[in-house]
């Protein structure tokens, strides 16, 4: 196998290792997950998952840039919108269209920061700044829409999302998370100058 090959082939190895986590940390939570899940999961060896992550706090480090790459691609596609109210309608669409998966699990970076938030590790700080980037994101948004109050709109609306992310989950109602992206795409139009 060539050098490049054989990186190529660990880089991808090792996404499938973070991306599974992520997926596995949200479906079980951090505490109940083990190596051996993951490594399931992501369809490798348990021994193999030891050389790239020598521990658990390793694969939610990762699991953590994982989301936070799922969270620049979504931004990218977003983006493609012209007008920022559209882009803040399709990114409340993306969440309705994950009801179901919400109602399962509830919401991926929400769980898992709620989770981390009870350790004293500092891996809550991770999970804070890959929020804190959607946030910034969407009080830019409400910024282009010449929004004064672009900060405070930016925290209502993912309050919104994770609220309704919650509610969803509690009573595994799907129905509650589209009636409320219903209700929120129309409060983002009556925002519009």
């Amino acid at each position: 196998m060539t050098d490049s090959v054989e990186s190529a082939s660990k880089a991808g190895k090792r996404e499938r290792l973070a991306a599974a986590a992520a997926r596995v940390f949200h479906e079980q939570g951090v505490e109940k997950t083990t190596i051996a899940d993951i490594a399931r999961s992501a369809e490798v060896p348990v021994g193999n998952v030891y050389y790239y992550f020598k521990t658990k706090d390793q694969l939610v480090e990762a699991a953590i840039t994982a989301q936070k790459r799922a969270l620049r691609k979504l931004i990218t596609v977003l983006e493609q919108h012209d007008a920022p109210q559209d882009r803040l309608k399709a990114l409340v669409r993306s969440w309705v269209d994950q009801r179901d998966i919400a109602a399962q699990f509830g919401c991926p970076t929400g769980t898992l920061a709620t989770e981390l938030g009870k350790r004293a590790d500092g891996l809550d700080r991770a999970v804070a700044a890959g929020l804190r980037e959607l946030i910034d994101w969407v009080e830019r948004q409400f910024a282009a829409m010449s929004r004064e109050d672009a900060d405070e709109l930016a925290v209502a609306l993912i309050a919104a999302y994770q609220g309704i992310s919650l509610l969803t989950n509690t009573f595994h109602e799907p129905e509650l998370m589209l009636a409320e992206g219903r209700r929120l795409e129309r409060w983002i139009d009556s925002l519009v100058s």
